[in-house]
């Protein structure tokens, strides 16, 4: 699995979970995650999440540390496995620095208020994740906590690069323990 900070600001804006837009835009191709910190902005029309549709909840933070991964050859069952193993990821290393972080599926939620927004899809040929952080909680449409706003976590640069280096090294790591078995 390969990865890449991005350094730049992007506003994800929900467009952006699709295929080979890691590829497009950074030049990596295969299984990719990257992350990057921006405002979050995803309007019903591109929503991948009916529910949220149904519920007219569009998403919103002002600023949020977003994870893109694209995985190819694997079902989307597998996809939303390995989508909570992100979540899984993100909430031992919040826990690790002391914070008691709660999940519900594939949502985070600290004091009670909603960390994360989190989905997976599957594309024609790969599925999509998409794992948002808000790093600032203020105006956001639901109860929600943040990084820097609630949690006090100053670098949010290093946070992100661990969760890329965890994340990588564990579906690497997966993937190496299945070469090592013996049918039966």
């Amino acid at each position: 699995m390969k990865t890449k900070l991005i350094e730049h600001e992007i506003k994800y804006e929900g467009w952006q979970l699709s295929p080979h837009w890691i590829y497009k835009n950074f030049k990596i191709q295969g299984d990719a995650i990257v992350s990057f910190i921006g405002e979050c902005d995803v309007k019903l029309a591109e929503m991948v999440d009916i529910e949220d549709v149904i519920n007219n909840e569009p998403i919103y933070s002002k600023s949020m540390l977003s994870f893109i991964s694209e995985q190819f050859n694997i079902g989307l069952i597998e996809g939303i496995f390995r989508q909570r193993l992100l979540v899984c990821t993100i909430k031992e290393a919040l826990e690790k620095r002391g914070f008691k972080i709660t999940r519900n599926g594939d949502d985070l939620f600290f004091e009670d208020k909603k960390l994360t927004v989190s989905i997976a899809t599957k594309s024609v040929n790969s599925v999509l994740i998409h794992t948002g952080i808000n790093i600032d909680s203020s105006g956001a449409p639901i109860n929600a906590s943040g990084l820097t706003s609630e949690l006090k976590i100053s670098d949010i640069i290093g946070f992100a690069q661990e969760i890329l280096d965890n994340y990588s090294a564990e579906i690497n790591d997966i993937i190496m323990a299945s070469t090592k078995v013996r049918g039966v």
